[in-house]
């Protein structure tokens, strides 16, 4: 049937037509948008780092605008993860030689893990420094991690200065990050 064929009764109205394709449009634009957005890579050195919070397995909330004018070093981790392990001690040798300067802030994020094996796993390695659960995985996707360890220190301006991603190898290796921004 030619279009001139088809009865009055059956052709779609013309608003129909281009409300349809308003809608795919924007739908499509939707898709792209989140596609951009899940294949952006992490925040860039040198990037002023969006504000994040997290709530310790003590129940505390921590925002880092907290610690506004401090040196942050972020730490992603689970109890599942053998490099992991690696770096647990040589993290809480750090924390333990700033703690007292005031100047640096030492937080853990456990990636996807349970309270339980999480407790744990602080308890076995002594890590006393603020450590919780990435709720949601909402801190670990605003820096688009790749898998755990992975570091982010923070410089005390609030700018991403430093990102390691695997394990530590030495207590040295995180001083020798830290030091410089001090003196910034």
């Amino acid at each position: 049937m030619s279009e001139s064929t088809v009865p009055e009764g059956r052709r779609l109205p013309t608003w129909i037509i281009v409300l349809s394709l308003i809608v795919l449009l924007a739908f499509l634009g939707l898709i792209g948008w989140g596609l951009k957005r899940s294949m952006s890579g992490p925040i860039s050195i040198g990037q002023k780092v969006p504000e994040f919070q997290m709530t310790t397995f003590d129940g505390q909330t921590l925002r880092s605008t907290d610690f506004a004018g401090k040196v942050i070093v972020l730490n992603f981790w689970a109890s599942w993860c053998k490099p992991c392990e690696q770096e647990a001690r040589e993290l809480e040798e750090a924390y333990q030689y700033y703690k007292d300067s005031g100047k640096v802030v030492f937080l853990g994020l456990a990636y996807v893990d349970t309270e339980y094996k999480s407790r744990e796993y602080l308890k076995k390695f002594g890590i006393t420094y603020p450590n919780g659960p990435d709720l949601r995985t909402a801190v670990s996707q605003m820096f688009r991690i790749r898998g755990v360890p992975e570091t982010y220190v923070i410089d005390a301006s609030g700018k991403l200065a430093y990102v390691k991603i695997g394990p530590f190898d030495s207590t040295r290796e995180i001083i020798d990050v830290i030091e410089p921004l001090l003196s910034q």
